[in-house]
């Protein structure tokens, strides 16, 4: 959530870099601006009032003492009057920090000025590209034909029991799975990240914490009974460990990573660019996240960037990283980075992490600060990215690394996974 004091001092740059998402925010940032003036206003009523309704008592006190008690009652009547004032500012005042933060929560965060201009996905700009890609034999498969030729996830098996975008890993492919998991987990642990196991529901407050609610509402399977919601990401429950908390400059910075199945009601439209593990209703993902200082949150960003390029570089996978543009930029980000590894028996590219900084949008929201060396509070930054998020990156691994003999399983992961081979 952006800070109302930061849309007053810096509106027309903030509208204009707005715009890179193709969006016109004139009219909510002049709305967010002028409900704040009113609030303020009222405050100021309300804080007036509180002070006049106190020294009258006190001077109330004063005259039962000296007897003088018809002065002390025509005041007591005065007091009265205020409270039912107080009450009255008290309602006002709330009706608008309601509706401040209703239309707070519907802007999105202001893109870095390094962000291009686009609309879509085909706008994003190419920043890195690592590996080759390899020649594959005649009759080479897509990894949902691999899957079922040998036999390690079973898509029609998942939608029997749940439904579709929900598949099943079996044998040598559930291995696999839990190789790669275990292997994500084990670099980002080396790397300094300490592990977490975190809830896989989170309550509303959570989800509204990061940034999901209300913009991916529709997006999130809800427990209605509980009012709960099942993950979308690690991210949620990982960065609500820090909700309402103040730490110290000393604490910063905070890096953790986690393991977590990720559900998504929406998984997107019918076709082969989703079939598979291409897109799914539940999947699993490690993440990593940080908070930092505001001074560092961008050479953090690139270390995690590199970091992932280094996972990347070591499962010997060809990728690319793309610096998404406005129109595809995340409502939450500042600056992203999207990794993307090349199938290919399907022959396009396949995203596999997002690397972003978030700035003080979440922290906003959190409420997550830290006592600077002034000792003022200051709000933190965060960031998160997928390290890795494995559906993708499992279907990069078959069609890549297949043969006419089987699927090599790349050598990084022998060691986790105890065989060499699919066959």
């Amino acid at each position: 959530m952006l800070q109302v004091a930061f849309l007053r001092d810096h509106k027309q740059d903030v509208i204009s870099r707005l715009a890179k998402r193709n969006i016109d925010a004139a009219d909510d940032i002049n709305k967010a601006i002028d409900l704040d003036e009113d609030r303020r206003t009222i405050q100021t009523k309300l804080d007036n009032t509180k002070a006049e309704s106190n020294t009258l008592s006190k001077e109330i006190g004063s005259l039962f003492k000296a007897g003088q008690v018809q002065k002390a009652n025509v005041l007591k009547a005065k007091t009265t009057e205020l409270k039912e004032t107080t009450k009255s500012l008290e309602q006002e005042l709330n009706l608008k920090v309601e509706a401040l933060n209703e239309l707070l929560y519907k802007i999105p965060n202001v893109p870095n000025t390094i962000v291009p201009s686009g609309n879509t996905d085909e706008d994003n700009e190419e920043t890195f590209r690592e590996g080759e890609i390899p020649q594959l034999y005649d009759g080479a498969l897509p990894h949902w034909e691999l899957a079922k030729k040998y036999d390690i996830i079973d898509f029609e098996l998942g939608n029997k029991i749940t439904g579709a975008g929900f598949p099943v890993y079996k044998g040598k492919g559930a291995r696999l799975q839990r190789a790669l998991i275990t292997y994500f987990l084990d670099k980002n642990t080396e790397a300094g990240y300490t592990e977490y196991q975190v809830p896989h529901l989170v309550n509303e407050a959570s989800g509204f914490g990061t940034g999901q609610l209300p913009d991916k509402e529709g997006q999130m399977y809800h427990v209605t009974a509980d009012n709960l919601y099942l993950i979308p990401t690690a991210e949620v429950p990982a960065t609500n460990i820090f909700r309402d908390t103040l730490l110290n400059e000393s604490d910063l910075p905070i890096s953790i990573t986690g393991y977590t199945p990720c559900f998504r009601r929406e998984a997107g439209s019918y076709g082969a660019h989703v079939r598979g593990l291409n897109r799914l209703h539940q999947f699993d993902k490690v993440e990593i996240l940080r908070v930092e200082h505001p001074d560092n949150s961008y050479k953090a960003l690139d270390g995690m960037v590199e970091h992932v390029k280094g996972i990347l570089n070591e499962l010997k996978l060809p990728y690319r990283i793309l610096k998404l543009c406005g129109g595809d930029l995340g409502f939450t980000s500042a600056l992203t980075y999207d990794f993307e590894v090349f199938s290919t028996a399907q022959d396009r590219w396949l995203e596999i992490s997002s690397v972003s900084n978030f700035e003080t949008f979440q922290a906003n929201r959190l409420k997550l600060r830290f006592k600077n060396s002034e000792g003022k509070n200051e709000l933190c930054h965060t960031l998160n990215g997928s390290s890795l998020a494995l559906p993708r990156v499992l279907a990069g691994i078959l069609e890549n690394y297949q043969t006419e003999e089987g699927i090599k399983v790349p050598e990084v992961l022998i060691p986790y996974t105890g065989f060499d081979m699919i066959s």
